[in-house]
């Protein structure tokens, strides 16, 4: 098995980490964490595949949770059933991108879980 030592493959390998590590933007900042890579997937999608396949995953997951969120906070007056979902909501957000970041640092693909698919 031969190993490539491209200085370009490993740019790209840490700029798809920090795609994935930059969601956290959300827990200081409300849009960060959906800009941040949003900006870089449009930038670079076209010079490598996987900047283009983990943004893909990135920006559905990031969709999906913003849209979880939105259902849950009616969800608040049943029971208190929204809060629940909102405290879920924020320990996905705050542990997937993690996984992801980890996946992605090893050359690894991470499919996001629970994640709708809107950009295909």
């Amino acid at each position: 098995m031969e190993v490539i030592n491209d200085s370009n493959t490993k740019s790209n390998n840490q700029l798809v980490v920090i795609m994935h590590l930059s969601q956290l933007l959300n827990l200081v900042s409300g849009l960060g964490g959906i800009i941040v890579p949003l900006v870089i997937w449009l930038s670079q999608r076209e010079r490598d595949t996987a900047i283009d396949d983990h943004g893909k995953q990135i920006l559905n997951f990031q969709i999906t949770m913003f849209i979880a969120a939105i259902v849950a906070i009616p969800c608040i007056f049943l029971f208190g059933l929204g809060i629940l979902m909102l405290i879920g909501i924020g320990l996905l957000t705050l542990i997937i991108p993690i996984i992801g970041g980890i996946k992605a640092s090893n050359n690894e693909f991470f499919e996001y879980p629970f994640t709708l698919q809107f950009i295909k």
